[in-house]
């Protein structure tokens, strides 16, 4: 089981109190915020290895904190069921997961440790290359033409897994199980990723030569080197 710390940031005192309860149970060092002010403050101090944040809070707000991060900490957004313009604004910001309010805390638990055994090293991971792209699954790091690029875990994760696949399509669904873990969950999360992939890897975006969108499919790596 990966375990880590991990900080809770939610004003609500009884939803930072259970998931807290069920994460120490897993073994999770946890530290809790109220605030968009605290959990930057309690981020400078001593980096986790992990946030949970509810978008809405007050002062700064969930979105905002998520961009501050910018992907250098893996985040599992709390949402509530109207919140879809802000989900997808987090998910745009580097946001690696998300769980709509009303949830279950034994499914967050299991979505955390996802997250973090995803975000671990992995010491026989291989080296991937396409053209001046350059996947190091060791040290989890990608370049493109010799510069690193700011990938969150997750795109990391599904850039991996595609180049892993060059030239087979795999339906959103199909992304959701094997990247993501989830047997269930809002499709356009695989859309959203795919987008900010393409913004990172292809010279043109808008007319992508690596991430290619099969229609009626889902998407399929072609890369520059086939």
């Amino acid at each position: 089981m990966a375990t880590g710390r991990v900080l809770v940031v939610d004003d609500d005192v009884t939803v930072s109190d259970v998931v807290r309860r069920y994460l120490e149970r897993d073994g999770h060092h946890v530290v809790l915020a109220g605030t968009g002010e605290d959990a930057l403050r309690l981020v400078d101090a001593d980096r986790p290895d992990l946030v949970v944040l509810d978008l809405m809070l007050p002062g700064i707000d969930g979105v905002e904190v998520c961009r501050r991060l910018r992907g250098a900490i893996p985040v599992i957004m709390l949402t509530a069921l109207g919140e879809e313009e802000n989900r997808i604004a987090g998910l745009r910001l580097g946001a690696d997961d998300y769980v709509t309010k009303p949830f279950s805390p034994r499914e967050l638990a299991l979505r955390v440790q996802s997250v973090l055994r995803r975000a671990a090293p992995r010491p026989t991971a291989r080296e991937l290359h396409d053209g001046d792209l350059r996947l190091d699954g060791t040290a989890r790091t990608a370049t493109l033409a010799g510069v690193e690029l700011a990938l969150t875990g997750r795109e990391f994760d599904l850039l991996e897994f595609l180049m892993s696949h060059p030239g087979e399509a795999f339906t959103r669904a199909e992304l959701l199980a094997r990247v993501w873990g989830w047997d269930f969950g809002d499709q356009s999360t695989v859309t959203v990723h795919v987008r900010r992939l393409r913004e990172k890897v292809e010279r043109v975006p808008a007319a992508p030569s690596r991430i290619s969108t099969v229609w009626g499919v889902g998407y399929r790596y072609d890369g520059v080197d086939r």
